[in-house]
Parts: C-alpha cells; structure tokens; sequence
C-alpha cells in the first residue's frame, strides 16, 4: 500500500499560489500585489459608475473643534463636499457619476470633505493608506468606496487618475507632498489641464513663497497660474468652474 503523502500536503510549496499568503506576501510578487490595488479599486469605481472625481486634500491633524483657523478649514471643507456634491453629478443615478468627492480618506479635512457628500446624500470615495499611527478610515466615505492601500504610488495614481479638479486645504508634509505631485503633472502635461484651488491664501503663502521659486528660476512665471486660492467653499467652487470644470462632464486628456 502507497504511503500517505502527507509531508507533500503540508509542504507550503504544495499550496494554491493565489491561497498562499506567504508567497503572495514575498518580494517577487510585490509586482502582483501592486496590480491587485489597483485591479480591486478600479472595480468597484467602475461598479458604482464614478466616472470623475473632485479629489480634495488636506491635514488629517484639522479638527472640528480645533484651535486657530481648524474650525474654519474643517467647516469650509464639510460645506464644498456638501454644494459640489449636489452641483457636480455626484447625485446622478441614471448614468455615470461624475465629479465625485474624493479623498485620502482619513480623519480631518478629507473627513469633513466626505462628510459633506454625505450630507447631501451622495457617495464619496475615501482612499485609504497603511500607516504605523494613523489613519483609520472616516465614517462618513461610502462603505463600498473605501480603500485601504499599502503603496502609496498606487493610492496617488487612484487619486490623480479620475480627478476633474483638486481642492487643497490647510495641511502638512502629506499634504505637500500630494499636493506638488499634482502641480508637477500639471506642469509637465502628464495629466488634464484640471483646475487647482488652494484654501486659504493667507495659509499658503505664509507657508510657501511661491514668488520666490519664480525669482530664483525654479519655475516660470506662467506657473503659477496652474492654481488659484480661494477663502470659502462657494468660491472655490466658482474657481473651479472658472477653470474649466463642468457639473456631469469629464475633463479628458489632450493628445
């Protein structure tokens, strides 16, 4: 009689490579795991019809009771998630839904901006990140549309690759970091020629001399029309409209 293979059944090598999570989990595949964040979002985008997003950034620190400005930001960022949700197509249900809310989804300015698409009964997206102390998700993203990423090269492409507009409030290194990842797009025409409005001027230039990147030739003076600031959410979304965006539409890329 045949021995049980039993020492072959418990090999690891004997498993199902797509139920091995060692293996899924080893250095070869870090090219499949990357693949699969980016397979699993873009599924259910696509389920849910979201054609074009309104990606709004900002600092997870911001509080609704927070000191100095906070309280404003966090207002101001619950009340565009609200009026853009309402005017932008997010409420549509007989087609593709576009100009969306979207998020880093963590607490917040992206919390506020998520919870204003919930005020007005429309879905919004919340792309979460991986990170040793925060952030775990708001409540206030659509369940099905929030998203937890390791990678945060594939959470940046989620978020830049449906975008019709960018909103940016008050933030941090991240918020810096996302926010100039945008602005390089936009510079070297590798995306859309979406509007961007910074929230809050005064904020923004006490923290970045902008003029100063045109007087030492960092940048050129046309640069620095690729944004535009605004001091409440009724005009930022004057801005936005301004600069091209359209309620319903999708802003495509030029050949």
């Amino acid at each position: 009689m045949t021995e049980p293979a039993s020492a072959q059944l418990a090999s690891p090598s004997y498993r199902l490579a797509a139920l091995d999570q060692d293996f899924l989990l080893s250095d070869s595949m870090r090219g499949v795991r990357f693949m699969l964040e980016y397979a699993k979002a873009e599924e259910a985008l696509r389920d849910w019809g979201v054609r074009s997003t309104i990606v709004v950034f900002g600092s997870a620190r911001t509080r609704e009771d927070g000191p100095g400005r906070q309280a404003l930001w966090y207002a101001e960022a619950r009340a565009f998630g609200r009026l853009a949700s309402e005017r932008g197509g997010a409420l549509k249900t007989d087609g593709p839904r576009d100009n969306v809310i979207a998020t880093g989804g963590g607490p917040g300015a992206m919390e506020a901006a998520n919870r204003g698409a919930l005020d007005a009964g429309a879905p919004s997206v919340g792309f979460n990140i991986t990170l040793p102390r925060e952030q775990a998700p708001n409540p206030y993203a659509t369940p099905a549309l929030s998203f937890r990423f390791h990678y945060f090269a594939m959470r940046k492409m989620h978020l830049a690759m449906r975008a019709n507009a960018l909103v940016v409030f008050p933030g941090g290194f991240g918020t810096f970091d996302e926010l100039f990842e945008l602005l390089t797009l936009r510079q070297t025409h590798k995306a859309p020629s979406i509007p961007i409005v910074l929230f809050d001027e005064a904020y923004w230039r006490g923290v970045i001399n902008f003029d100063a990147l045109v007087a030492h030739g960092m940048i050129n003076p046309e640069d620095l029309e690729i944004f535009q600031f605004a001091d409440d959410a009724e005009s930022v979304w004057a801005a936005l409209l301004a600069g091209g965006l359209h309620p319903g539409e999708r802003i495509e890329a030029k050949a």
